[in-house]
Order: structure tokens, then sequence, then C-alpha cells
């Protein structure tokens, strides 16, 4: 059984079989990224972290591109109205602003993200897709830390996940110059994960797959995962064995187990 949710007319959250798609939905404009679009963004993922069934999630852009950043004529016509600005040091959601968490939010998730990037990701298009666990990208895409080109910098939570991917000179190249790079040397600086002819069936592909193993050690992984980038050892130790406790004799992990030992699918409550 399937459903669909659409968000500030922007982001569409197709679910079926324990899969949920997250489409940015304006295609005629590259999916650029304008007050609505933040809405739907931050929406769509509030919705997803009450979705208890949902197991995995795709990220991708409707059209052409992935997303070609920020819709700068739309921020421009709100310039003269202080009351639409929201200022950018406000912290709405805990360490973050609204745009970083809309970005940011995807790591947030209980569930792990697949972002599918076609046609390219640039700018602020580009940290929403940061924000995923694994992004997965076309040959011919073309990725750019691009904010330099508009006199700006990347300020929507890519200064915080870039650190944890590439060489801090990669990073400050790709910042200072503003210049494209394809998929294929995205994934050779750490950008993007891997290379897909057609990124978005092999992350469905990716995401079936994950919906077929424990919903619980799954939500755990993650856990753990996001611990380790920022704790010290210690602490990421004492966690593995806490999760681990957690996990063992549980009925997710029993129905595993019996999945291995029968060769067959397993099947998770």
């Amino acid at each position: 059984m399937s459903q669909e949710e659409r968000f500030a007319d922007r982001v569409t959250v197709s679910t079926s079989d324990h899969v949920a798609h997250v489409r940015l939905d304006r295609p005629d404009k590259l999916n650029a990224i304008d007050p609505a679009m933040f809405d739907g963004l931050l929406e769509a993922g509030k919705y997803l972290a009450a979705q208890d069934q949902v197991r995995a999630v795709i990220l991708s852009g409707e059209g052409r591109m992935f997303c070609a950043g920020l819709d700068f004529a739309s921020f421009a016509a709100m310039a003269g109205d202080a009351e639409a600005m929201e200022p950018l040091e406000t912290r709405t959601h805990g360490l973050s602003n609204r745009p970083q968490h809309a970005c940011l939010q995807w790591r947030e998730l209980p569930m792990p993200v697949i972002a599918a990037i076609q046609g390219g990701a640039l700018g602020g298009g580009l940290q929403i897709a940061l924000g995923a666990d694994i992004r997965l990208v076309a040959p011919d895409a073309r990725l750019a830390i691009a904010e330099i080109r508009w006199g700006l910098v990347p300020d929507m939570g890519g200064c915080v996940v870039l650190p944890g991917l590439m060489r801090d000179d990669q990073i400050r190249e790709l910042t200072y110059s503003g210049r494209d790079v394809s998929g294929e040397e995205a994934v050779e600086l750490g950008l993007a994960t891997r290379v897909e002819a057609d990124p978005l069936a092999a992350a469905r592909d990716m995401a079936r797959a994950m919906a077929t193993r424990s919903p619980s050690a799954m939500r755990a992984s993650k856990r753990l995962l996001n611990q380790a980038a920022g704790d010290n050892p210690a602490t990421v130790l004492l966690a593995e064995s806490r999760e681990q406790a957690g996990l063992m004799g549980s009925a997710h992990q029993v129905e595993a187990v019996m999945a291995q030992m029968e060769k067959r699918p397993p099947v998770f409550d």
C-alpha cells in the first residue's frame, strides 16, 4: 500500500513498502530553493521523523536536475521586507537556523537517507544532498560549492559535514574556486558515494534492500555512526555496547537470525 503527501507545493513524499521517496518538485525552476522550498523540506522532514514504518528514504529532484541552489530572484524580491527575512543568526532548530536544519535534518532522521543526484547539485542544492547518508551521482552530474560565485559562503550545514568527507585542502579549493566537479570526480574526492548511470534506480534498489534488514538494527547503526562523527572514543565504545545490548535477543534480532538460518526473507513487525 502506498501513500503520497505534498508539502508547501514544493516537496512530495510518497511511501511504499517501508521506503519513502522525497522529491524536490519544482522542475520548471530546476528545483531552485525559495522560501516555500525551505518550508516544504522542513515539513517533509518533520513528517518522516514520525513515520515508524519507514525504514529507508530516497531524496531526489524532479526533472533534469537535483537542485540548482538558491533562487536568488525570489530572495531578492523579499529583501525590502524586513519581516519576511528572518535573521540568519536566529537559532530556530537547536543549533541550526531554518536553512541549516533543512539540510542537516536528513542526518538526524532515524532511518538511512540516500540522495540520487542527476543533472547537478549546486550551492545550497549540494548542501541538501550532503545531509544524506549516501549520495549516488550520475557520471555527468555537476556538483559545486558554488556560493563564492555569488559573493557568499556555504552556510547551510556544509561546513559541518564536508570535513568528515574530504581533506581540508580539497574543501578549500572547491570553496575558493566555486568550480563544478563531475560525478566521477565527486566520488574521487569523497563528495559523493558512488557513480551510477541511473542514480534514482540504484537508490530504489538500495533502499529496498535496506528495508529488508532489521529496522531496530538499522536505526541503532545510524545513531552510532552519527555519534561516532563527533564524540570521543570512550563515549563511542560505550554507545556501541549499549546499542548491542539493546538489540541482542530482541524480536527483530531473533527474526534476523532465524531468517538467515532458514534461508528466507525476514518478516519484521
